[in-house]
């Protein structure tokens, strides 16, 4: 099967994404092509995912610079010479509601992945992400979502089942040489009494609670992190003043090897958010058999298995916070007990899902030959 991702922005994370999906795709034998912006990470994709740059984009798919819309007429040609038996739209680009439409003219079926049904706090486009989205689902042929609320909300919004898949997600933070490296990356683990959180310093990831929650916590003896927080961000805007003792700010983008000693190290992963769709620091905690803190926010309680791989607390609630990580970071044989029942549901979900996106492929190519075989059939008769 020739499989083409398009992803029209250069971001990071959406990358990371993509990759992940290309990388195993590739590795099952299927062709694999990428069209995207020159200004894409090569590192993190094998070197037999095809990559195709005909634009250069610089911005997130809902900047101003999606406005140009001249720059499609240098996409159209790549398309046209590969002619892929489907498409795969990974991230959200202004562009995408233009090309759907000419996919499904040549009899090319789409899915889209839509990671946000609703917009992060603080955002500057939530009126046209809601009005995006409308128009993608409405356009494609198969949503991909991660969650199963959000599978359930556009059931309840009429779409029809059938025209929706769900997985959990489960990329890495890795550059493509993981999956060539397999168990070594997650032997040799420790549980040493800090929590690590790992990513972006948004606010929207309620990190001047996680960072008051860790003001909570007992730190009169020795002068190690009970609290690494590893990511760049504007920390000053959520923070005034200097930081509660024993707490560790990397303040930058952190690097693979840095974010594998942190992940090795660290006794826990903790995601205090405030609002969220998702997020696949869990799946990449398990992977490293670490235990977990989220909050109720979004789909993230549905990858936390209470009691056995995380804990579940309310967002906006430091003083809970803090009790539930003193008890964790105080117990690490349970840290490690729980940790490697992390990465039992991280490899049944791999498996799961590689099965799931295989057969959602398989179907949507069977069932757009067999739509235009009796086109064919019927204009030949």
């Amino acid at each position: 099967m020739r499989i083409c991702y398009v992803l029209l922005s250069p971001t990071f994370g959406m990358h990371q994404y993509t990759a992940d999906l290309a990388n195993h795709m590739a590795l099952s034998g299927h062709e694999v092509h990428l069209v995207t912006t020159i200004h894409y990470p090569r590192d993190r994709y094998l070197p037999n995912v095809v990559v195709h740059t005909p634009v250069a984009t610089h911005n997130t798919g809902f900047s101003a610079e999606g406005l140009f819309l001249h720059n499609i007429g240098k996409l159209l040609p790549e398309f046209w010479s590969l002619r892929p038996d489907l498409v795969h739209i990974t991230g959200p680009h202004l562009w995408n509601v233009l090309l759907i439409p000419w996919f499904r003219r040549l009899g090319i079926p789409v899915i889209h992945t839509i990671h946000d049904l609703d917009p992060h706090s603080g955002t500057a486009y939530g009126r046209l992400l809601y009005g995006w989205n409308w128009l993608v689902i409405q356009l494609a042929d198969q949503i991909l979502v991660h969650g199963m609320r959000y599978r359930e909300r556009l059931l309840a919004r009429k779409v029809p089942q059938e025209r929706i898949t769900c997985t959990p997600l489960l990329h890495l933070f890795l550059d493509s040489t993981w999956l060539q490296k397999g168990e070594e990356l997650s032997a040799n683990v420790e549980y040493e009494p800090w929590a690590l959180f790992f990513g972006r310093l948004e606010h929207y990831k309620g990190v001047d609670h996680l960072i008051t929650a860790a003001a909570l916590l007992d730190n009169s003896q020795g002068d190690a992190p009970r609290l690494v927080l590893a990511g760049p961000g504007p920390l000053e805007s959520q923070w005034a003043g200097a930081l509660p003792p024993r707490v560790e700010v990397r303040d930058r983008l952190v690097k693979d090897d840095e974010a594998l000693d942190l992940f090795r190290r660290c006794g826990l992963v903790v995601l205090p958010y405030l609002d969220a769709t998702q997020s696949a620091l869990v799946a990449a905690a398990y992977y490293f058999r670490k235990p977990v803190i989220v909050t109720w926010a979004g789909a993230l309680p549905e990858y936390v298995d209470e009691g056995r791989t995380g804990w579940l607390v309310e967002p906006a609630h430091p003083a809970s916070l803090s009790r539930y990580l003193a008890a964790a970071l105080a117990d690490p044989a349970r840290l490690a007990q729980m940790g490697t029942a992390g990465r039992v549901w991280y490899d049944q979900q791999r498996a799961n899902e590689q099965r799931i996106l295989q057969y959602m492929y398989q179907r949507l190519v069977e069932e757009r030959q067999h739509e235009y075989g009796k086109l064919r059939t019927a204009y030949t008769e």
